[in-house]
């Protein structure tokens, strides 16, 4: 059975919230989950995230309902989700240049399918091999660390951390990075925006959802955690739970 929660908020600086995210188990062997974080100035990051979230779901929800394998899925979901995206930044001056990253997840029976765009990010945690980043931030920060000329530690309060070298919509055509991963009984899957993993440490993560008290308040306590040290970004969650 899994058990999923999601969460998000504008943060303690920004007047506006351009995360989005959608989170729904249908079944005890199903799940789905989607965060974006929009960009694109004032009006469009919100438009970006928003469609993208959309359009996503709704592909996928249909592309469900055939015989298609999981990453094909994912993939044509968020082929379709870029076309939109980059449809309506071309042709809205408002909207002109706006993009959004992406980390989704389609959980079935005990296999979790992600696919990431982008630096929203997604975690395997659990209490015997702790926690584990499974996607790859698509980064300027991120290629410098791949390089290494810049640590890891170095990379979280590097100048250069919130340049990113893929978006959806910012291209015609998109390239997403697909993952799999086995899950087991008591495991943890997050997925959550920069403005979460930038603020609060990886150890952090991972005690508030093992001892930190009960799963369905995971994400409120990991908002708290941000927000007490000044949120500068938007902070999007979703936590998921294999019982």
């Amino acid at each position: 059975m899994i058990h999923a929660w999601g969460i998000t908020d504008k943060g303690a600086v920004r007047t506006q919230n351009q995360d989005g995210f959608y989170v729904d188990v249908p079944s005890e062997h199903l799940a789905v989950g989607v965060v974006c974080d929009g960009m694109g100035g004032a009006k469009a990051g919100n438009i970006a995230s928003l469609l993208a979230v959309e359009t996503f779901v709704e592909t996928l929800q249909n592309g469900a309902q055939g015989d298609e394998e999981p990453p094909t899925i994912l993939a044509k979901a968020a082929e379709a989700a870029n076309t939109v995206v980059y449809h309506r930044a071309c042709t809205e001056p408002d909207c002109r240049g706006m993009g959004t990253t992406m980390v989704a997840v389609l959980m079935v029976e005990h296999t979790a399918y992600l696919l990431n765009i982008g630096d929203s990010r997604a975690y395997h945690m659990n209490e015997e091999q702790g926690i584990t980043r499974l996607t790859r931030d698509h980064s300027v920060v991120e290629d410098m660390v791949a390089r290494g000329d810049i640590t890891p530690e170095e990379a979280r309060n590097h100048p250069r951390k919130n340049l990113i070298t893929r978006a959806l919509g910012s291209e015609e055509r998109i390239r997403a990075d697909l993952y799999e991963k086995e899950l087991q009984t008591g495991d943890f899957l997050l997925l959550c925006s920069d403005g979460l993993s930038n603020i609060v440490t990886d150890q952090e993560m991972l005690y508030e959802a093992i001892h930190g008290g009960e799963p369905e308040d995971c994400c409120r306590r990991l908002l708290d955690i941000a927000m007490s040290r000044g949120a500068p970004d938007n902070v999007t969650a979703v936590l998921f739970q294999i019982i």
